[in-house]
């Protein structure tokens, strides 16, 4: 379940994988809240993210991070709720596991966003129509506008390229 080998550029160093593991994942946590992530959900999803198991239950990552299970049991509700992690069960067993949602889990968050991309074009598009763009406000609204559609509208085709990129990068093809 845990990281099993120490990455140091240091010969010296002596520290236990799974510090090196958990120093990381507080360090990964704290961009990821910068982010918007609350703090508990980003330590959880930096784990899982890193870690070396396929799936965790819910004891396996208050263990690992070494926090109370009661401060996982939100973490992993928020980040199923959001789509980061996916909840399954194993035939016969009673504890639910949780693991990354998609295999390209930064291509399944980025397509996420378009919806989200599009409700704000939507939205931004009733100020202009309401406020008109011949006045400042409106002008930036409708610069706001266009580059929600631009965004939208090129996500596809950039994440298009990304999995072209990941072929040739991983799978050498």
């Amino acid at each position: 379940m845990l990281y099993s080998a120490a990455v140091s550029a240091d010969p010296q160093d002596t520290e236990a994988p799974d510090d090196v593991l958990l120093r990381f994942v507080e360090r990964f946590a704290v961009v990821l809240g910068e982010a918007g992530l609350p703090r508990m959900p980003a330590r959880v999803f930096a784990y899982v993210l890193a870690d070396d198991a396929d799936r965790y239950t819910a004891a396996e990552l208050a263990l690992g991070l070494r926090v109370s299970p009661a401060a996982i049991s939100g973490a992993v509700r928020w980040l199923v709720r959001v789509g980061l992690l996916g909840k399954e069960r194993a035939p016969g067993s009673r504890a639910d596991q949780y693991r990354i949602y998609d295999d390209d889990v930064w291509y399944a968050i980025s397509m996420q966003r378009v919806p989200l991309l599009r409700r704000w074009e939507e939205s931004v598009a009733e100020g202009v129509a309401a406020l008109g763009s011949d006045r400042p406000g409106g002008r930036r609204l409708r610069e706001t506008q266009e580059f929600f559609a631009f965004i939208r509208t090129d996500t596809p085709r950039m994440l298009q390229r990304w999995q072209e990129h990941k072929r040739r990068v991983f799978d050498g093809s």
